[in-house]
């Protein structure tokens, strides 16, 4: 029971992701993309999420969202993006996430370890994985290019301040919206057409973002305006 009730639940967690166009993904994002989430969640996903979230009381899918970017190491490091080659956006497993350890590798790892029987302890630290992988894969520069390292060589102005494209993404451009979680998350909520949660595929995900990236403009002047 507990396979197909959590594989559900992630499946619509994912959703959440594809209802708008892109934003920033830093900890407000990620915890507007854990809120709208949970506005998606089936009963029965609810009963199994919050059974996991129990073990450790007071946690909700917005509180989890951002504990891989807390305790991230040197060994967790690459687990949070994929990097293409500037001339292809087309996954390959071999080149672009070798051993598994790169974002698309890692939502399926933890897709498998909330499907299993192993501990709940263990469930738990993967569904805080894939709350936050997810949104990470849906934010394009954490699927860019190697040679830039996802835009985090690429320096800029923006609001005032010296920061890099991948920063700008991650945190600059939703700071600068001056809305508090609760307010962006209500306001996405009432413009989101979620698709069907069979659809998703995480590598189409990090392909996508990939082509995004490589759209006419999204390389901004060095120094970028209000508009």
């Amino acid at each position: 029971m507990h396979r197909s009730i959590v594989i559900r639940a992630i499946l619509v967690i994912a959703t959440a992701l594809l209802v708008t166009n892109a934003h920033a993904w830093g900890r407000e994002g990620h915890q507007v993309v854990a809120n709208l989430a949970a506005t998606q969640l089936t009963a029965k996903a609810r009963a199994e999420v919050n059974r996991l979230l129990a073990l450790e009381p007071g946690e909700t899918l917005q509180s989890i969202s951002t504990w891989p970017d807390e305790y991230r190491g040197a060994a967790t490091g690459s687990w949070h993006y994929v990097n293409f080659p500037r001339d292809t956006c087309n996954y390959d497993a071999a080149r672009d996430c070798p051993d598994g350890k790169c974002v698309v590798g890692m939502i399926g790892k933890q897709f498998e370890i909330l499907a299993s029987n192993l501990p709940d302890e263990t469930r738990l630290k993967a569904l805080k994985y894939v709350v936050h992988f997810v949104a990470d894969v849906h934010q394009p520069l954490h699927a860019g290019y190697f040679d830039d390292k996802g835009g985090n060589t690429y320096q800029l102005q923006a609001f005032g301040h010296g920061t890099n494209l991948h920063a700008l993404w991650d945190s600059g451009l939703i700071k600068n919206l001056h809305e508090d979680v609760d307010a962006l998350t209500k306001r996405l909520i009432s413009k989101r057409n979620a698709p069907n949660a069979a659809d998703l595929n995480m590598v189409h995900a990090a392909e996508e973002s990939c082509k995004i990236v490589g759209t006419a403009g999204f390389y901004p002047e060095r120094k970028v305006g209000q508009d």
